[in-house]
């Protein structure tokens, strides 16, 4: 007899947490388990108080908690590892069970619950292997004459945390059976917390959601309904119940992913809420919003291997995962690794970020148009002012208002000709044009053109709209082809010219996954739509325009990517406390956003399920005293993060970092960290991080996509976040634009803070930013 042996996603997890030598013993065990579960060293038993449940001897110290999930057509028994921990954390009061909603094999633990908390719910732990001679190690339930301890139980007169609700209720949005009693007595967020921990995910969101003002029709409809099974749940079938369950096979491959430590699984791990996202058969374009943590990268990346898992065997790149910058193109192509494993897989995906991907067609199509080397907004402004003086109307357009005209209007809507240019919408632009300021403003920008171009260069804006343009051309031919074919009645009939060029008459790709989505221009999505065939599965989209730092505008409908019914919108954050979650979200107060197309977006309903210290604010009189204090927290988390994983061998680079306003205060804070406080930095840059500091140093644009434990804004004052002394003048003159400018700063600060996973500050000195709560301290370090 063989057996099958799996393990549970959290037994995975503690794995990580063991000393090497323990891993070791693990697989040690899991090889004896598979040839005989029942021999006498291994000294399988179940528990008394959940018979589900064996616990099996890995060494002296170490037991492995299993339960019977059936037996196979071959007669083989299938069994799964649910836990594996010391003999003192071994409780009878243990239990395993199949979820009534989900059908998934749910393991719950009360020993992370405070000691009040299950005194209060009758509940007392029995070690399954007391110490002998040794006090308890739990408490046991509470004795009849009181003890001081009882006395100070501050819970004693609060009103539990979920009073409003009913056992009936909590069983009907799928908690845990063996969790009701503890959740509908906690009187104390902390207790909430540490029930949840350690809780099966279901639970742990219908509690959070609950506990967060959510009404149970809410919950249903965000979190319950999108996990349950669809079909008929036996909840005595532990079989079924694990084709349900996110299981691992225990093998070699998981013992090298577990002897090389902590993989920061966190980035890629997918929340059954979010599985439906992942395995939907869409037909046409599928989008996916939401706010930062709520999942959107992580369901794009699930998305691109189930695709990836469909596919036909092949060596070419039926796959595009693009992005706005190049450094989230590196963050994305490391997560999707970790994610897919399989590197010959993983090859069959074009990683690349947008404008990338259009220098790819520029250079493909050369022959016909010589490549320009591209210029950033600053040489495009720089020449917009020196044809402004040239033609001596510097004081009638501003150049800032002149390149956005330029990229937005002309270049986003292709427009091509000057009468064009007058019959054309501005939706948007906020400052009215007459048919003469048109006529001036075409002048200024044609001559504009035409100096870019005798110069050998262009923008980034214009290659977008070149590259779109090449794209769609070949969309064109294809169709074209296809047209013909079927008019013609076959291939033999197609022409000799047409034979030879059959490679370039296939759309680039079958399946298109954008993040970040936001900040694509209107150029960037018409090539993207010509690069793949409508149809099935054809386009994913994430993103959140509160997160838009770019001032990029676009209407999908309107460039052919309609998503109508096929839209959905996260609203649980599984990084961003609630703490953090809700300083973020008064910087946003009184601002609304744009869906991506004709509608607006919203954060109502946005929350977290992760709890944590509330964010610190601190304000100095100089910059010089903001960086010493930026120092000096830096030093302490340091220290913090050193002495927690002394021993562990965990690298504790890119755990803490520090955003910054503008590049000039970049360097800054670098020359202070690395002269004066002696602390190694790495700098966010197009490339990712350079350097091998463990803080990671950047303005707040380079943060989008990425993720913190803790992080540090610094020079959030009211001459940086926003630049008033910039954008003052255009609140007479052009109140549209100033009122973008205002929201974009608001979106690049939110980004920042957002970036933090478990600790956040933010720092100014003189004033602090008019985005920061009214009441934020004044008071100087």
């Amino acid at each position: 007899m063989t057996v099958r042996l799996s393990l549970y996603q959290k037994a995975e997890h503690e794995l990580y947490k063991l000393d090497r030598s323990v891993k070791a013993k693990f697989y040690d065990f899991s090889h004896r388990f598979r040839k005989n579960p029942h021999s006498n060293g291994l000294q399988l038993k179940a528990l008394k108080g959940d018979s589900q449940i064996f616990s099996a001897r890995i060494d002296d110290s170490y037991r492995a908690l299993l339960t019977r999930t059936g037996t196979d057509e071959r007669g083989d028994e299938n069994w799964l590892i649910i836990a594996v921990r010391h003999r003192r954390d071994v409780y009878e009061q243990l239990s395993v069970a199949v979820n009534r909603i989900s059908g998934e094999i749910e393991f719950v633990d009360l020993s992370v619950v405070g000691e009040s908390a299950l005194r209060r719910a009758g509940i007392r732990l029995v070690p399954v292997e007391p110490d002998t001679g040794t006090a308890p190690e739990t408490a046991p339930a509470a004795p009849a004459t009181p003890d001081t301890s009882d006395v100070q139980e501050p819970a004693s007169s609060a009103p539990p945390l979920l009073a409003a609700h009913s056992p009936q209720l909590l069983r009907d949005l799928g908690v845990a059976e063996s969790l009701i009693d503890v959740a509908l007595t906690l009187t104390e967020v902390a207790d909430l917390d540490r029930l949840v921990a350690e809780a099966p995910l279901l639970s742990q969101d219908v509690l959070y959601g609950l506990a967060a003002g959510m009404s149970p029709d809410e919950v249903r409809a965000e979190i319950t309904d999108a996990v349950a099974s669809p079909g008929h749940v036996d909840l005595a079938d532990f079989g079924a119940a694990l084709a349900r369950t996110t299981v691992t096979t225990v093998d070699d491959a998981l013992q090298k992913v577990l002897e090389a430590g902590d993989f920061q699984a966190w980035k890629v791990f997918l929340h059954p809420t979010q599985a439906r996202l992942v395995n939907h058969d869409y037909n046409g374009p599928a989008r996916v919003s939401g706010g930062p943590g709520t999942g959107k990268t992580i369901v794009a990346l699930h998305r691109i291997h189930h695709l990836l898992r469909q596919l036909k065997p092949g060596r070419d790149k039926p796959i595009l995962l693009t992005t706005f910058t190049k450094n989230l193109a590196s963050d994305l192509r490391t997560r999707l690794s970790d994610l897919v494993g399989d590197s010959a897989l993983l090859a069959r995906v074009e990683i690349t970020h947008i404008d990338e991907l259009a220098y790819k067609v520029i250079t493909e199509n050369g022959i016909s148009s010589p490549t320009k080397r591209r210029v950033d907004d600053r040489t495009a402004l720089n020449e917009l002012r020196t044809i402004l003086e040239e033609l001596e109307q510097k004081t009638s357009f501003e150049p800032e208002f002149l390149l956005e005209e330029w990229e937005q209007v002309i270049l986003g809507q292709s427009v091509t000709t000057r009468a064009a240019y007058f019959q054309t919408r501005r939706a948007g632009r906020g400052h009215p044009l007459t048919r003469p300021e048109r006529a001036a403003v075409w002048t200024i920008l044609d001559r504009f053109t035409t100096s870019l171009h005798s110069k050998g260069i262009e923008t980034w804006g214009q290659a977008a709209e070149r590259a779109a343009r090449y794209e769609m051309e070949r969309a064109a031919r294809i169709q074209a082809r296809q047209t013909y074919k079927g008019q013609v009645g076959g291939r033999d009939l197609i022409h000799r010219d047409a034979e030879a060029s059959l490679h370039d008459l296939k759309h680039r790709y079958q399946h298109v996954v954008v993040d970040e989505a936001q900040d694509l221009r209107a150029a960037h999505w018409k090539m993207l739509r010509a690069m793949v065939a409508p149809g099935d599965n054809d386009m994913f989209i994430a993103g959140d325009t509160h997160q838009r730092v770019y001032d990029n505008h676009v209407s999908l409908g309107s460039l052919g990517i309609d998503v109508r019914g096929r839209s959905a919108r996260l609203s649980l954050s599984y990084r961003t406390t609630r703490e953090i979650l809700a300083q973020a979200l008064s910087v946003m107060s009184g601002e609304t956003y744009d869906d991506l197309d004709e509608g607006t977006d919203t954060l109502a309903g946005y929350r977290s399920v992760l709890h944590g210290p509330a964010p610190e604010l601190h304000g100095y009189t100089t910059w010089e005293e903001e960086l010493d204090g930026l120092a000096l927290t830096l030093r302490s988390w340091c220290d913090e993060l050193a002495a927690h994983d002394s021993g562990t061998g965990h690298d504790a680079r890119g755990l803490i970092a520090v955003a910054v306003p503008d590049r000039d205060k970049v360097s800054q804070v670098i020359y202070h960290l690395a002269t004066k406080a002696g602390l190694g930095y790495a700098q966010l840059t197009s490339d990712g991080p350079r350097g091998n500091g463990a803080i990671h140093v950047g303005t707040m644009p380079r943060f989008k996509g990425l993720e913190y434990q803790r992080l540090v804004i610094v020079g959030a004052n009211d001459r940086l976040v926003p630049r008033m002394e910039t954008i003052e003048r255009y609140r007479a003159e052009d109140p549209a634009r100033y009122r973008r400018e205002l929201r974009k700063a608001r979106s690049m600060l939110f980004v920042a803070a957002t970036r933090a996973r478990d600790a956040l500050v933010i720092t100014w000195h003189g004033a602090p930013s008019p985005f920061l709560a009214e009441d934020a301290p004044t008071s100087r370090r």
